[in-house]
């Protein structure tokens, strides 16, 4: 399980909706997968208004209907949707696609022009109107989230950002810094989209554990504790998949050998985006 500062629990691992929603001939399948996901218990739910312009959250507000009180659910807004006057906006057009009156985490999706301080204060006000129950941020760096806590953020819940076997530049001092501030880490793609389960030395440690290569890396994110995965699938099997490796228990040797193959950067690099 992954606490957040307020003593809130959810599962480490969780369903993320970038891309869904776009196709209409995949719709029957990704809601098929959204709701499998659920009844494994796979609770929350990651989306943002940026994705398909709206069209993910409309397909997990029809994913949830009739099941809101078992899901943590997630959304995002655009940086230019940040200040006093527009996030109260952006966010009820989100609500209205989910068919929801509250979200469980409101995250800003990345750093624009606004300042971080109007943005935590019009933060602060969805949460004392009820409109959503916490917030947090997406792909800030160790020096925004200095900044941003200094600007009166410190109620902030989490970070999500890029993190996965090809991208460890976050364990020099941001995942650190996050841990002393009590902020689980939301770790989106983390297979990389899929690109990194074509590399021999992740197919060797899968193929050792008779597991496939996206368990093997899902339980390598998974095994620092206090990050939470949100992988993207519109298929039921690799939603049972990914369940499996929540699961899967990685030894020392299989880690050491991932770390040779994927070593983290030398040096401190900026965070990246996808």
């Amino acid at each position: 399980m992954i606490h957040f500062p307020d003593g809130t629990s959810v599962p480490a691992l969780g369903q993320g909706t970038w891309h869904m929603g776009e196709d209409p001939t995949q719709r029957a399948d990704e809601l098929a997968a959204l709701h499998a996901g659920l009844d494994l218990g796979l609770s929350l739910l990651d989306t943002a208004e940026m994705y398909g312009d709206g069209a993910a959250e409309r397909l997990v507000g029809e994913a949830i209907r009739g099941r809101r009180a078992q899901v943590f659910l997630v959304s995002k807004a655009y940086p230019h949707h940040a200040s006093r006057q527009q996030l109260p906006r952006a966010c009820d057009a989100s609500l209205q696609r989910l068919g929801t009156d509250y979200l469980d985490l409101y995250l800003l999706h990345w750093r624009g022009r606004v300042p971080l301080a109007e943005t935590v204060e019009a933060m602060e006000r969805l949460v004392a109107a009820g409109t959503i129950r916490r917030w947090g941020v997406s792909n800030l760096d160790t020096a925004d989230m200095q900044e941003l806590v200094a600007a009166g953020g410190g109620a902030c819940a989490t970070d999500q950002v890029l993190y996965n076997l090809t991208r460890r530049g976050p364990e020099h001092d941001l995942l650190p810094w996050l841990a002393a501030h009590r902020m689980p880490v939301m770790a989106y793609s983390p297979v990389e989209q899929g690109r990194l389960l074509t590399h021999r030395a992740l197919q060797h440690v899968a193929a050792r554990l008779g597991v496939t290569p996206a368990q093997a890396a899902l339980a390598w994110v998974l095994h620092r504790g206090q990050v939470l995965a949100i992988p993207k699938t519109g298929r039921v099997a690799h939603v049972q998949e990914n369940r499996a490796a929540a699961d899967l228990r990685l030894s020392a040797a299989d880690l050491a050998e991932l770390d040779a193959a994927f070593p983290r950067p030398g040096q401190r690099q900026p965070l990246a985006m996808l």
